[in-house]
């Protein structure tokens, strides 16, 4: 992805120097799968907290200074932020919303959010409480090396995802969902789940389309990362690895087909009104 010389955006909370640390060290690909399971199949970025052992642990400083290499990566993060930034202040208003910026929130190990605290290991969340995307660096590392999803745009795929959310919630999406899922059982509330996840990839498909129109960002091969990224956290590859079996009733953010299917369906459109996944009946 081209983003050298590009804006960085200033909404960026850095918390790296506050949280425990450690992060993903000690968890190994097979520990970091049943992790990122438990969080993408319950929706909860707390439910990691009890699930990874925390218990009692306080949270204490981590003041080591930060490789090149991540700072390299922080820099690449705000630049990716600044680009969603940039679309959505453009497009949303289109559509008779109007943007304002999420804060990006980096950490080491553990971070106190509106939606509870959470280990790195749930990897990206969006909080709708407070309106922030919090991220731990080392979960890229994870990502390429346990689950196979390496490259610059599949970093770019995860960040834009999130601000997705927030997007979700600006337009009032994230709200009725909510509610809905409180007045259904659990199958009911996780097929909303889904579609509302979908929408999030095909948001940040949206994204993409954009972006690269209005400043070719896209290289070589990033399409592909972003959709390789989106297979490997399929419900059903998720599960298939962390306990050998598929439970389709039990899934939260949908198939790796699927959430191929919707990403590419927002870059290749651009198009807002193309994305309700709630309405459409086959997934």
């Amino acid at each position: 992805m081209q983003w050298r010389g590009s804006r960085l955006s200033t909404n960026v909370d850095d918390r790296r120097r506050l949280g425990i640390p450690g992060g993903f060290k000690g968890l190994g690909a097979v520990g970091l799968v049943v992790a990122l399971a438990v969080f993408w199949l319950t929706g909860d970025p707390g439910a990691l907290v009890g699930a990874l052992g925390n218990g009692g642990r306080s949270v204490s400083a981590d003041t080591s200074e930060p490789s090149a290499t991540e700072e390299e990566l922080a820099n690449f993060l705000r630049s990716v932020l600044a680009s969603t930034e940039d679309v959505w202040t453009e497009q949303l208003p289109r559509y008779g919303a109007e943007y304002r910026d999420p804060t990006l929130v980096l950490f080491r190990g553990a971070v106190d959010s509106a939606c509870g605290m959470a280990e790195s290991a749930v990897g990206p969340f969006y909080c709708p409480g407070d309106e922030q995307l919090y991220l731990d660096l080392g979960f890229f590392d994870e990502l390429e090396s346990s689950l196979g999803a390496p490259g610059d745009f599949a970093q770019a795929y995860v960040v834009a995802h999130e601000v997705g959310h927030h997007v979700q919630r600006l337009i009032g999406v994230e709200e009725k969902v909510r509610a809905a899922q409180q007045r259904v059982g659990e199958p009911e509330a996780n097929e909303l789940s889904v579609r509302m996840e979908l929408q999030a990839d095909f948001l940040a498909g949206v994204w993409a389309h954009h972006a690269n129109r209005a400043g070719n960002v896209l290289e070589a091969g990033d399409v592909e990362e972003a959709l390789n990224a989106a297979a490997k956290i399929g419900d059903d590859n998720l599960q298939r690895r962390s306990q050998g079996r598929v439970v389709p009733e039990s899934f939260t953010h949908g198939t790796s087909a699927q959430r191929v299917r919707w990403f590419k369906k927002g870059l290749e459109t651009g198009d807002l009104e193309q994305g309700d996944t709630f309405a459409a009946r086959d997934l």
